[in-house]
């Protein structure tokens, strides 16, 4: 690779669960006819989002609300290559990490042999040990957990592990100790792609998750487009769970972004701060918070923040900068479950010479891209196809 001839930068920023239709596989998931945006906007009688049709969102699919742009950016979508339809799998092949098999999951919840061994690794007797909403879940064993101090494990379609508990039972700090714990019991062919910590407070019926969530993540299984940026000198900043996704691995700083709110701030400072590289941002809400609840407004409402934001990054953006905006997977308010949903998702890219051009293809271009616009050149052992040259 290369070095460009002057400075550039890339933001990719991943709107969670924000699916563009079901992929082609979708049926052998359960998520046939998934189509998170367009039954969102179904449900919401028509989407508002201005700075988004203006890049061209209404071009890549048909959206009540949002119209073909007269001149989009770079647009289109991208279909997942390997298994899994989760942030893990979804953010991995984002960034050219394609897994060769499934993540494990557990429908039934886990075996008592995992059972015996996570409850003695964190000390604590477990409670629920089932595919659950996490809400539901606090509703209904919390009373349990506040009396005995044992922690709720629950799962769900994706390969996760997640441990919930009372901050004033369990502080922050243990429970992040807890799922450390968790996570190296949780190896071999129980690897699920993430162990979760859930804090929360609050009193019966007016429960309440902290920001204190963590994601302990498998390390990615091969060499990623982060990876051969840091290899080419390049600096790579993380803003919410990016970093957590990858286990740290490529990334030179993390930046906080538990809320919309302060990873949009985060990613806002750092476009008038940052001189070269990469940003990789996480907008967690529209699936923590609005998808997995089917809260329609909601998520409609944190799109427009969203949107908002948008329009005054484009404001700042120089002439070597790329802005990429896309998903990692659906969650179709639609759906008969309450899980994300297996999808394509969507492209907006918006770089000098765009051209406004159509691409479709995979999860991967987007790293093939971004290590094209800020080396010079390709990475012939990555996948993807880059949409910027």
């Amino acid at each position: 690779m290369s070095a460009v001839a002057a400075p550039r930068r890339a933001f990719v920023i991943v709107l969670d669960a924000c699916g563009a239709g079901a992929a082609p596989d979708a049926a052998a998931y359960g998520d046939e006819g998934a189509d998170t945006l367009v039954h969102l906007a179904r449900g919401a009688g028509g989407l508002s989002l201005p700075t988004l049709e203006r890049l061209g969102l209404g071009s890549i699919v048909s959206l009540e609300g949002v119209g073909p742009a007269g001149a989009p950016v770079a647009h289109g979508r991208l279909c997942p290559q390997g298994p899994g339809k989760d942030s893990t799998s979804g953010h991995w092949e984002l960034m050219g990490v394609i897994a060769r098999e499934p993540a494990p999951t557990y429908p039934n919840g886990f075996p008592p042999a995992v059972l015996d061994a996570l409850e003695r690794a964190t000390g604590r007797a477990l409670l629920c040990n089932r595919p659950y909403d996490g809400m539901a879940a606090l509703e209904e064993f919390a009373t349990e957990h506040l009396r005995t101090g044992a922690l709720i494990l629950y799962t769900s379609q994706d390969s996760v592990a997640q441990l919930a508990a009372h901050t004033d039972v369990v502080p922050e700090p243990d429970l992040y100790a807890a799922c450390v714990a968790a996570r190296e019991v949780m190896s071999g062919e129980h690897a699920v792609s993430r162990v979760i910590a859930r804090p929360f407070r609050g009193a019966p019926g007016a429960f309440a998750r902290t920001e204190g969530r963590r994601d302990f993540s498998v390390a990615p299984p091969a060499r990623s487009a982060l990876d051969a940026l840091r290899g080419a000198g390049v600096e790579t900043h993380a803003v919410g769970k990016t970093h957590d996704l990858f286990a740290g691995r490529g990334f030179a700083a993390a930046h906080p972004g538990a809320t919309n709110a302060v990873a949009l701030q985060e990613t806002g400072r750092l476009i008038g701060a940052l001189e070269h590289g990469l940003v990789f941002t996480n907008l967690v809400e529209t699936d923590q918070v609005y998808g997995h609840r089917k809260d329609i407004d909601g998520f409609h409402a944190a799109l427009r923040a969203i949107d908002t934001a948008v329009a005054g990054w484009l404001e700042r953006l120089e002439e070597g900068d790329l802005l990429v905006l896309t998903a990692d997977h659906g969650c179709d308010p639609l759906s008969d479950h309450t899980d994300h949903t297996r999808e394509c998702v969507p492209l907006l890219a918006a770089f000098a010479g765009h051209g406004g051009r159509r691409h479709d293809g995979a999860l991967a271009d987007v790293g093939a891209s971004v290590v094209a616009w800020l080396t010079g050149g390709g990475d012939a052992a990555l996948p993807g196809r880059s949409f910027v040259g």
